[in-house]
């Protein structure tokens, strides 16, 4: 766990769906279908609802952020990082873009815990390495530089290796930011 500015940032291993925060996030693609990966977990988890709040606010431009209710998840809503076209691939830009707005957006709703995927790793072809730059980078900007309320940002990993990449790489760059 590292802090900044008040805000505690952790890695955990697990089940994004499972997670008691305020949100979590969802890596979306700019239609807003819930087909598989993440999206897939939180469609199936979450049941339909969120899918028609999807189909109510969507499509969103690349890069943006949607939000809607969390279903049956524990989570009381759902925050939509549209980081691809649909059948796209994530980029660096759309990347940051989309988790930036994901940060600005639970800002807005006043949301004080939120936890991230591995924005755009699955389907979408992003590499996991850098996948951990940019999140780490996203959050350290927004902390340092918009009025938030966030109390934890979690980042949740599926995998033992992913959790391993990214712990690496958060303690890296944490380490040289302190």
């Amino acid at each position: 766990m590292w802090n900044i500015r008040s805000t505690s940032i952790n890695l955990v291993q697990g089940d994004i769906t499972e997670c008691d925060v305020d949100a979590i996030v969802n890596a979306a693609n700019t239609q807003l279908i819930l087909g598989a990966g993440v999206a897939g977990a939180i469609r199936k988890r979450g049941g339909p609802s969120i899918q028609k709040e999807c189909s109510d606010i969507g499509p969103v431009e690349l890069g943006k952020a949607a939000i809607t209710t969390g279903g049956n998840l524990k989570a009381k809503k759902v925050i939509h990082a549209a980081s691809m076209n649909l059948g796209g691939r994530t980029t660096k830009e759309s990347l940051r873009k989309s988790i930036l707005n994901s940060l600005r957006i639970g800002s807005e709703f006043g949301i004080e815990t939120i936890a991230f995927p591995a924005i755009g790793t699955g389907i979408a072809g992003f590499p996991i390495d850098s996948c951990a730059e940019i999140m780490i980078e996203c959050f350290m900007h927004f902390l340092e530089e918009e009025n938030n309320k966030f109390k934890i940002i979690q980042v949740v990993l599926f995998t033992e290796n992913d959790y391993n990449i990214f712990n690496r790489i958060f303690e890296k760059l944490l380490n040289e930011y302190q």
